[in-house]
């Protein structure tokens, strides 16, 4: 579970159908995505976080970190 995404969305005080709308994405894609059970590609990394306001690459890190 990517926990540190799910808690900016929070602190945001946005949906995950919210975030998704406004990265072009479906709701169930990005909750994939927040459960880890996919993977964002860099195109869609750096929408969602434009909407949340981090920096992209967090995926990719936290990703390696998790093994």
């Amino acid at each position: 579970m990517r926990g540190w995404l799910r808690e900016l969305r929070n602190r945001a005080e946005k949906t995950q159908t919210e975030v998704a709308a406004a990265a072009g994405i479906s709701q169930s894609h990005y909750s994939e995505i927040e459960s880890e059970t996919a993977r964002p590609s860099v195109e869609v990394a750096r929408k969602i976080a434009s909407v949340l306001k981090f920096n992209w690459t967090k995926f990719y890190d936290c990703d390696r970190d998790t093994g």
